[in-house]
């Protein structure tokens, strides 16, 4: 029996393909305050998500890159949303996207 790169248990998200780009980019990019609202946005979406794992495992790795823990990016972003309205002149974003 030939062997998957999917579980069958693994579930496909409906915004695996947006999200899966905003993934690469962030391991591309440094940590500027929209990267790091984008990477705590992305790590709630599929935060006990049963698939998209290569997503999930980028994002872990923007974190260590970043040197951020969870806790830590969590906090920042916290800060961010309350003294700036991080997704308003973002081209492309018509407001924020957290399911």
């Amino acid at each position: 029996m030939p062997s998957s790169s999917r579980s069958n248990s693994e579930q496909q998200h409906p915004q695996y393909n947006t999200d899966k780009q905003v993934a690469m980019n962030l391991l591309a990019g440094e940590p500027t305050d929209y990267n790091i609202a984008e990477l705590a946005r992305l790590k709630m979406r599929y935060q006990d998500f049963p698939g998209a794992y290569d997503i999930q495992s980028d994002l872990d790795k923007a974190m260590k890159r970043w040197n951020l823990t969870e806790d830590a990016l969590f906090e920042k972003t916290r800060e961010l949303h309350q003294t700036t309205d991080i997704y308003r002149n973002v081209s492309g974003r018509g407001g924020e996207d957290w399911s």
